[in-house]
């Protein structure tokens, strides 16, 4: 019987899980008493022999021999067997359980598509149903042993009226060296079939539908039967036990109390209890029967599948569903909130406080937005002028400051060329359109211009090559002048770049 703790811990409290630890079915106590008994056991005869019946001498030489068996623990990695091992055994044992077949889909296929009240469509689904759970039942008694001594022989399953005695005889004549849980499936096919070509499946995408659930019914009885013929590699399993089981030989030799060798040495504190080992084979040995419990599910453990249990239900429900509810519906009325716009459901007293409580709307609905409007206006970006492609650290540079260097809009020989493009309407679109120019900052501008050219013209060289040289950079540069307008730069009222501020600019 599967042991259900799931209310115990339905909320967090102090001691929450400290009861737990007082249950016997389905403990760790349980599963390990008799192999924690075995170790006591070895362990303290080992130390009565060591200190009763040793010489001085023989207990020199068990004192090394003591003292490699504990050095060598070290070398098992313990965890790391284990936990991968104890991950692998239990991904599959919850795999195994989401593979057992349960009929609730098809059934809810079969009540809806497979038509008639009279007897005949009855018998149809009720018939089509069984053979769904008779295929269940089959693969079950194949892997579980609990449903193999609930029906040991087919007798059983005929006398528990998961198939009729003419249903046998034809099972029976089928001749197979595999297991033949999959007949009741080919049966329920071609009786679905039979129920199409009659017109109790009135169309063929409700026949399509009926096929694919059953696919899936059989595709878990399947796997089922495959989880039970492919085992984890036995050598996994080996490797693992004799790593726990060496482990603990070499813990029962290395962790005994030892007298010192020299006779002016020290000794350790004599624990005749050794609670660091007993703690160790505790955790590990139990992490190893936990993984020897649920490597199969199928069997007769405190926490293995209650099969039987799902046998019964399965039936049942399934029986119910095709049967007493075909077209047994109660009569459709308004509801409760058919005049409401906002339907509320009322709280008892235990709950009224989560009402109070405010609905969540996302993580970023409470963010607070800048205050600033102008980074809220919605900028729209001009076809006719191209974007200046500038480098990744300019615009860091200029991202930084909220002032803007005026030399990098130059037209001498130290601007930059890539900061240089023409103007389709005249000018560089401004992001504030409305606002007006500022004259005292564009003859700013043009001064600083002039002082850049003439620092140019001074760092020219003075050779004949390189001056004929410089004079062409300097027509260029007119040139250039004279085809692009300089730059204005608009400011705000409450910008950075302040016209009446001189220490705003760059020198």
């Amino acid at each position: 019987m599967t042991i259900s703790y799931t209310l115990k811990v339905a909320n967090s409290r102090f001691g929450g899980f400290s009861k737990l630890l007082f249950r016997w079915k389905g403990s760790i106590y349980k599963l390990l008493y008799k192999e924690f008994i075995v170790f006591i056991v070895l362990y303290a005869l080992l130390s009565l022999i060591y200190r009763r019946l040793l010489t001085e001498e023989q207990k020199r030489l068990y004192t090394k021999v003591a003292q490699y068996c504990n050095r060598s623990t070290d070398l098992i990695p313990m965890s790391f067997v284990l936990g991968f091992y104890v991950t692998l055994i239990v991904n599959r044992w919850w795999a195994q359980y989401t593979s057992i077949p349960l009929p609730d889909q098809l059934m809810c296929v079969i009540s809806s598509n497979v038509h008639g009240k009279d007897e005949r469509g009855r018998i149809l689904r009720r018939t089509l149903i069984r053979y769904a759970n008779l295929s269940s039942v089959l693969i079950l008694r194949s892997v579980s042993t609990r449903v193999l001594k609930r029906f040991p022989t087919m007798d059983h399953v005929v006398e528990a009226g998961f198939m009729t005695q003419d249903e046998r005889k034809k099972f029976e004549s089928l001749h197979s060296d595999f297991n033949k849980y999959w007949i009741p499936c080919v049966w329920f096919t071609n009786l679905a079939a039979q129920a199409r070509r009659d017109g109790r499946i009135r169309d063929d995408v409700a026949l399509r539908l009926l096929m694919d659930e059953l696919n899936l019914y059989r595709a878990k009885c399947s796997m089922l039967f495959h989880y039970d013929w492919i085992s984890i590699p036995l050598v996994y399993t080996q490797v693992v036990t004799i790593a726990v089981y060496s482990f603990f030989a070499f813990c029962l030799i290395g962790r005994q109390f030892l007298e010192p060798l020299d006779p002016g040495e020290e000794g350790d504190l004599d624990m005749y209890i050794p609670l660091s080992t007993l703690l160790q084979f505790f955790f590990y040995a139990g992490w190893l029967k936990v993984a020897e419990q649920i490597i199969n599910p199928f069997g007769e453990d405190d926490d293995d599948f209650e099969t039987n249990k799902l046998i019964d239900r399965n039936l049942q429900v399934s029986l119910l569903s095709v049967d007493d509810m075909y077209q047994n519906l109660p009569p459709a009325v308004k509801d409760k909130y058919w005049n409401e716009s906002t339907a509320q459901p009322p709280y008892t007293t235990a709950t009224a406080a989560e009402t109070l409580k405010p609905s969540f709307l996302g993580s970023t609905f409470d963010m607070r937005m800048c205050d600033d409007m102008e980074q809220t206006q919605p900028a729209e970006a001009s076809p006719s002028v191209p974007r200046t492609q500038t480098p990744l650290l300019s615009r860091f540079i200029t991202a930084a400051s909220p002032a803007i260097s005026i030399k990098n809009f130059g037209w001498g020989s130290r601007s930059h060329a890539h900061l240089r493009r023409n103007r389709a309407d005249g000018g560089f679109p401004s992001p504030y359109p409305n606002r007006s120019e500022d004259p005292e900052s564009v003859a700013r501008i043009e001064e600083e211009e002039t002082e850049d050219d003439q620092e140019s013209r001074a760092s020219e060289p003075t050779t004949p090559g390189g001056r004929q040289q410089g004079n062409q950079l300097l027509v260029a540069s007119e040139t250039q002048r004279k085809e692009l307008p300089l730059i204005q730069v608009k400011a705000s009222s409450n910008d950075s770049i302040g016209t009446d501020r001189p220490d705003a600019w760059e020198p």
